[in-house]
């Protein structure tokens, strides 16, 4: 086959005109921190989820290490995740001084194996984050269930996972806590930025102090018409806050969320399709549970040849990839201070070198997608 001329990158964020013209309006209007645009966007995130409340932020490691810091994680407290993640989850466990306490995967999904959760648990575990992986939902029946019996709290790494449900319920819906991504990666984006929902009146207070110096008041309630501009301290916090240039980009995105989840639903199907069945390839698992897929990646596991050898002839061929994610217990720095066992996550190992994302994002071409499909077909065929 012919090789296309420009290159067709992993991702690229859908912006529009009506993105454009939302944080236009924004800079024209001389407010553009923290303010009434992010309030607004909060509010919208409650009412996607159905969650009370929500917290925008700088980015989704912000908000996990608000949530982890707020609620009181200390030295040796244990956290069950899944090793397939993202290192920043574990860098905030481990930098707080937790320990996290790794759970193998679903083959088909990737998603968190519930049925070893159990066994994982011990006295000092005190959180569990299940991470709705590439936008297909973690079963939260199983992980509610589990979490109330031995009365631990969730966090789920809703990163993948807007336009994501399980049974009928939006990811962060389900009374406990989310933290959801905006990087440009994502189905919707700020630039960079993230969310908290939250269904704790109480924490959400607290995590917006700690948002903001632990001020009480964000600056448009100080500086606006009739504000005031004193403040006190009663404990200390960071600096998180997302702007208000940042929420109007938010808010357009989000009102376009559907037709752009939509999108990459077309195009998974297409990747589902053309590549059935192909001899050396093995394609993303569908869960047992009613459930709709965000789509946020396109993870396949390649069989029929060494991935790095794959990689490169997509680079060949234009196509961009991408890895998600390498297994965080076989990073160097949690070996040298927790000495996992190896073994004790034998499917994430045994996906570990095979898993490779391709090309999905809403403004691909329908013919980028077929060619995407030929090229994978291709070399296979030639080299695996």
């Amino acid at each position: 086959m012919k090789v296309r001329k420009d290159f067709l990158p992993l991702s690229r964020p859908s912006v529009g005109k009506k993105e454009i013209g939302e944080v236009v309006k924004c800079l024209k209007s001389g407010w553009i921190t923290t303010g009434p645009l992010c309030k607004k966007f909060e509010d919208e995130f409650c009412h996607l989820t159905g969650a009370s409340h929500a917290l925008s932020l700088t980015s989704a490691t912000a908000g996990m290490h608000l949530m982890l810091f707020a609620s009181g994680l200390k030295k040796g407290d244990e956290v069950l995740t899944p090793s397939l993640t993202f290192a920043s989850t574990i860098n905030i466990i481990v930098m707080l001084g937790g320990r996290p306490v790794f759970v193998d995967v679903d083959y088909d999904t990737l998603n968190i194996n519930t049925e070893q959760l159990e066994q994982q648990i011990t006295k000092k575990t005190k959180t569990i984050i299940p991470v709705h992986f590439a936008g297909a939902p973690v079963n939260m029946g199983e992980i509610l269930r589990i979490a109330g019996h031995y009365k631990l709290q969730v966090i789920e790494d809703a990163a993948h996972a807007l336009g994501t449900y399980f049974e009928g319920t939006h990811a962060g819906g389900f009374g406990h806590h989310a933290i959801f991504s905006f990087h440009p990666i994502k189905n919707i984006t700020t630039g960079e930025g993230g969310m908290i929902t939250t269904s704790d009146e109480e924490l959400e207070k607290k995590l917006r102090l700690l948002r903001f110096h632990g001020i009480e008041r964000d600056a448009w309630k100080r500086y606006g018409k009739g504000g005031n501009p004193e403040y006190d301290i009663t404990d200390p916090g960071f600096k998180y806050n997302l702007t208000d240039m940042q929420a109007a980009l938010g808010l357009a995105q989000l009102s376009r969320l559907n037709e752009l989840n939509m999108r990459r639903k077309e195009i998974a199907e297409i990747y589902m399709r053309e590549l059935k069945n192909l001899a050396g390839l093995e394609l993303p698992g569908s869960p047992s549970y009613g459930y709709v897929h965000a789509w946020h990646l396109f993870v396949i596991k390649i069989l029929a040849m060494e991935r790095l050898s794959f990689m490169q002839k997509l680079a060949e061929y234009n196509i961009g990839y991408g890895l998600h994610f390498p297994p965080t217990h076989l990073l160097s720095y949690i070996k040298r201070r927790f000495r996992p066992e190896r073994n004790k996550l034998p499917v994430t190992e045994s996906i570990a070198e095979k898993i490779v994302s391709l090309p999905l994002f809403p403004d691909m071409k329908n013919e980028d997608v077929y060619y995407v499909c030929e090229a994978v077909k291709e070399i296979i065929r030639i080299y695996g």
